[in-house]
């Protein structure tokens, strides 16, 4: 018979007179250390101790005692496109990661996903041996395709990961996550009230995959890409911890920025001469504010706090379980953040994240009276600006910005054997950047990038191995120029020089002024010499292009919050008949491959078959914070419009019937509100009025049947399944007209986006 698998033994008539023979698994050999890469969100380069923050951040600070601090760290100002880079060694743009993987625009370098010509470390490492374990936020996954109906393909155990526990969207409430565990989604293990906190869930099950891989297969080193979802909002930690800053911020974003200032100046981590940048526009000086918006913002801050000091204790705990397995040692380990500090809370800071995507700009004189919730599972807060450039001292700007404030972090490299005793503890200041995070990890383990992988062609890795730096801190670095792009932000690092633009959305790209520093001596970006050096400047600029030319950079694109929503094409989870069906039971449906009822109006029926006192959830889609639940109770169907704790309940006038009936729905929108009524078996049974329509509900999808998470309803517990059976779940969404009201909200959209 013709042979395609591969065999080198012999085949005789008999076993008497053959020979056997065994493939050799790939192994990386018995010294191959291990790799862990911890990536924390939303946190800038002031935060951490060791790089001069006022919060507590001991393991951390143990991890760079024992290790590297590079003070000249880049990435991308947001987190996908970070990730994209961080995992394969490449440009985000490159490899199909524009913006965030919520957005397909139908261009190269924004497809929502990982070019499967970019192979990432996981897949790399374990096709030479490695097991490889994905923990926390995964982000890299079109959220269309990240439901049980999928494609899988580009989910992390199709993207070379053996095992995942984590969430697949951008972010997700710390007390009751939308979790998947390898392919399927799970519920998690322990409610808020029995003490549940995602961070500590996920390193336990970060050290139970390690456990499990070495207790069977100690001569196998593991690769684990640990994404916490710390610290990006909403900002909740157990309430011990942030009441242990109680009254500490009380002396305002100033003070803790001239603090954090002089420490880093003291501990050497920015040059000489370097000044603390201005106040950025919208930053009051803390002096001047009013008393309760000094007190939301105090609180706001000290939710951060408590969440980053319980995230640095529960990374203490993972490292000191890896001592004690004897791991820590032989393990290289990378702690970074994916950007600068989040400015999407505002100017004030929000109790609800969701507000700053309605367009809603809560003042904390409403704020403040539940200034209690704050960091608990009833609240869903990020703070104001003033505390996210506190967060990236002594930069300007933020996350979403080019400028350093959105692209410059901290990181932390541990290799006891590949850091000599007398350089731990060090300093690094060579310019380096995300995508030389892959090189570093393939330069130190000897492994060479292949040219195919599963028959796709290797695009070539943009990154540069910063292995050099381990024992030479005063080497010039090796990476010489680095573009930067976002919604149109653009900048360009050459050899110490740096230029950088702010674009306002909508505006020409010609029109854009160009800024340049000489970010050697001035990293924070104060003295701008573009008129003293307009030759330099041109020829920067001529540069950036070059590399946006040679990066797959363009067609610019300034578009960003707009993107969101559902895109009523053939082969989505969204039909072209804007009818979705649902037949419970199901798996909880995440918020972009879930119906698209947020801003619309929609009908819903509602199948069943009941008894007398049977009840439950109908559909619930969203959280506590904000959500639509429509439930039946009591024998009536009730609609619970939960928006931002402002809640809107209809409660039908007729009692649902015995045995089989019709539930209808139909919401109206009108303007800014809408109108809710009620139909049983198709006779009206009343209606209410809607105050304000939700146009981005939450990062938290849709239930059928059930109450996935937290309750969307005060008038039950979740998850409340509906006892009866309801056969199936139909919404039809009434397409609107683009009227002038529609028009003003997408201005509004871009507005914000505009600030950011």
């Amino acid at each position: 018979m013709k042979r395609i698998e591969p065999f080198e033994g012999v085949i005789g008539k008999t076993v008497a007179e053959s020979t056997p023979w065994w493939p050799t698994k790939p192994h990386p050999g018995e010294d191959a250390p291990n790799v862990v890469v911890i990536l924390v969100d939303d946190l800038g380069f002031g935060h951490f101790n060791c790089f001069g923050g006022d919060i507590a951040t001991p393991n951390i600070n143990r991890l760079a005692d024992a290790g590297l601090r590079f003070s000249n760290f880049h990435v991308t100002p947001l987190c996908s496109p970070t990730r994209a880079a961080l995992l394969t060694g490449r440009n985000h743009h490159e490899v199909g990661m524009r913006s965030i993987s919520n957005f397909n625009t139908g261009f190269p370098h924004m497809r929502g996903h990982v070019s499967n010509h970019a192979g990432t470390i996981g897949e790399v490492l374990r096709d030479k041996g490695y097991a490889t374990f994905a923990i926390g936020k995964w982000h890299l996954c079109p959220m269309e395709w990240a439901s049980a109906a999928g494609p899988y393909d580009q989910w992390p155990l199709q993207r070379g990961f053996d095992r995942f526990y984590g969430f697949l969207d951008g972010e997700t409430d710390q007390f009751s996550p939308d979790l998947t565990y390898d392919n399927h989604r799970v519920d998690p293990p322990k409610t808020p009230e029995e003490g549940y906190h995602l961070t500590e869930d996920l390193v336990d099950k970060a050290l139970l995959f390690i456990r499990d891989s070495k207790s069977i297969r100690p001569d196998r080193p593991f690769f684990t890409y640990f994404a916490l979802g710390a610290m990006h909002a909403p900002h909740q930690a157990p309430a011990s911890y942030i009441e242990k800053y109680k009254g500490q911020f009380d002396d305002g974003w100033d003070a803790a920025r001239e603090r954090v200032y002089k420490r880093q100046l003291e501990m050497g981590l920015i040059p000489e001469g370097t000044q603390l940048a201005p106040r950025n526009p919208g930053v009051e000086a803390w002096d001047t504010l009013p008393e309760n918006q000094r007190r939301l913002a105090a609180r706001l801050q000290e939710a951060y706090a408590g969440f980053l000091e319980h995230t640095d204790e529960q990374l203490g705990r993972f490292m000191d379980e890896l001592d004690r397995l004897g791991q820590l040692d032989n393990t290289l380990i990378f702690l970074m953040s994916d950007n600068g500090a989040s400015q999407e809370g505002g100017p004030f800071g929000v109790m609800h994240e969701m507000k700053f995507f309605n367009m809603i700009l809560e003042t904390p004189d409403e704020a403040i009276a539940r200034i209690d919730d704050i960091g608990g599972p009833h609240s869903h807060t990020n703070y104001p600006w003033g505390w996210a450039q506190a967060g990236n001292t002594p930069f300007k700007w933020y996350k979403q910005n080019t400028h350093e404030g959105g692209v410059h972090v901290p990181l932390i490299v541990r290799y006891p054997k590949g850091i000599e005793p007398q350089h731990q503890g060090e300093l690094r200041h060579q310019f380096h950047h995300v995508t030389d995070i892959a090189p570093t990890i393939y330069d130190v383990l000897g492994i060479e990038v292949p040219e195919t992988y599963r028959g796709f062609e290797q695009m070539p890795v943009s990154g540069t191995s910063l292995q050099y730096a381990f024992a030479n801190p005063d080497e010039p670095s090796h990476k010489k120029v680095q573009y930067f792009e976002m919604t149109g932000h653009r900048a360009i690092y050459a050899e110490g020089w740096k230029a950088v633009t702010r674009h306002e959305p909508g505006t020409s790209f010609d029109d854009d002024t160009w800024e340049l520093y000489n970010v050697e001596v001035d990293r924070s970006e104060c003295n701008d010499l573009a008129a003293a050096e307009p030759e330099r400047l041109a020829a920067m600029i001529e540069l950036w292009w070059a590399e946006a030319e040679e990066h797959n950079v363009l067609p610019l694109d300034d578009r960003g919050i707009e993107l969101f929503g559902a895109r009523f094409v053939d082969r989505t989870p969204h039909p072209t008949s804007r009818k979705y069906v649902y037949y419970p039971p199901m798996s909880a449906i995440p918020s972009q491959a879930g119906l698209a009822i947020a801003g619309r109006s929609w009908d819903l029926d509602a199948y069943m078959t009941r008894t007398a006192g049977q009840q439950g959830v109908i559909l619930a889609t969203g959280s506590e914070n904000s959500g639509i639940s429509i439930f039946v109770k009591d024998d009536h169907a009730y609609l619970d419009y939960n928006a931002f704790d402002d809640h809107s309940v209809l409660k039908s006038t007729l009692a649902v019937p015995l045995g089989e009936s019709k539930v209808t729905l139909q919401f109206r929108r009108t303007g800014h509100g809408g109108k809710a009524t009620f139909f049983i078996n198709d006779q009206e049974a009343g209606s209410c009025e809607i105050p304000f329509v939700m146009r981005v509900i939450s990062s938290v999808g849709t239930s059928i049947g059930t109450n996935h998470g937290s309750s969307l309803s005060p008038l039950y517990a979740a998850p409340f399944t509906f006892e009866g059976a309801l056969d199936r779940v139909e919404v039809q969404l009434v397409t609107p007209r683009r009227d002038q009201e529609s028009e003003v909200a997408e201005s509004e959209a871009r507005s914000i986006m505009g600030r950011q």
